[in-house]
């Protein structure tokens, strides 16, 4: 039963971080997997559109800020334990949200061994 308290996210667990998986609302593909710092997050709730901590450039970073492949929001939620989120998402633009030109980051399948 989903609750009806204020949202509390424990970006404290992994250093201030937490994944963001976004997922287009009309089809459920999975789409990316991002990280969020607290900044990022209130800026995602603020606009609209999922914003991320870039790690490697240590600044937020809206997603299709510069190609128009904005992620609006449709709606967001966390995990039982606070410390993933999930923002199903419209995708703007042309609709490829991965910088290889793709629709969705995960398209290098691995072989699994059955036995």
């Amino acid at each position: 039963m989903p609750t009806t308290q204020p949202i509390s996210i424990d970006f404290a667990k992994s250093g201030g971080l937490v994944a963001g998986i976004v997922q287009d609302d009309s089809s459920g593909e999975v789409l990316m997997l991002g990280f969020l710092n607290e900044d990022s997050f209130r800026h995602s709730l603020a606009t609209g559109f999922v914003t991320f901590w870039s790690r490697s450039r240590s600044t937020l970073w809206m997603k299709g800020e510069t190609s128009g492949n904005r992620l609006r929001i449709v709606s967001a939620a966390t995990d039982c334990d606070s410390d993933a989120l999930l923002f199903r998402v419209i995708v703007e633009g042309d609709g490829l949200v991965c910088h290889e030109g793709t629709v969705s980051c995960f398209t290098k399948p691995i072989h699994i061994e059955r036995k």
